[in-house]
């Protein structure tokens, strides 16, 4: 299988309202290292795969911008509201027609590409489903070969694919990137 037949999928449509309750500061345009979290997010998955779908909410032209100036697809999801499973869809829309898919989360600056890669070589090798795995903690991002396209194209709620994911046979991925687990939920969370 061809890396640029498995497409990486960044989810950056949430509303975040554990980090800003009343909505006045998107986490995804926070600066880490001076860049915005979601740049560090969507650098990491495109150093891993040619192709990436960045699924946004409606109204958040400085996200889109950001994500479409480092090269990825930009998506803007309507339904972005009725939760992660919606943007998911949405993106898987926008992808259909590849060999597997990388699902990976804007707030989740830290993921190592080395670790996004050693997902896709899991599915190139014939994973259906590849988690990272970090001191035998499950992280994200999660990888799907094709096999699941119909489960994740059905896929509703705020829940994601996480019920998919605990119901199939997983092949994990050991890695050395405590990243897997870190995301940004909170203003602490930046430090």
């Amino acid at each position: 299988m061809e890396r640029a037949r498995i497409t990486g999928i960044l989810l950056a449509a949430g509303r975040g309202r554990r980090f800003d309750p009343l909505g006045q500061r998107n986490k995804l345009l926070q600066p880490i290292d001076g860049e915005a979290v979601v740049v560090h997010s969507a650098r990491h998955l495109l150093a891993a795969v040619p192709r990436v779908v960045a699924v946004v909410r409606p109204g958040e032209e400085g996200v889109a911008a950001r994500l479409a100036a480092l090269g990825c697809e930009v998506a803007v999801c309507a339904e972005a509201d009725c939760g992660m499973a919606a943007s998911l869809v949405h993106a898987l829309r926008h992808a259909a027609e590849a060999q597997g898919w990388i699902v990976a989360l804007g707030d989740m600056p830290h993921v190592r590409p080395t670790t996004i890669a050693a997902l896709v070589r899991a599915v190139e090798e014939g994973a259906d489903i590849a988690v990272p795995v970090y001191e035998n903690e499950r992280g994200n991002p999660v990888a799907f070969g094709r096999r699941h396209l119909p489960q994740l194209l059905a896929l509703s709620g705020d829940r994601g694919a996480r019920g998919i994911v605990r119901d199939n046979i997983v092949n994990e991925v050991a890695v050395d990137d405590p990243g897997i687990l870190l995301d940004i939920d909170t203003p602490p969370d930046l430090q």
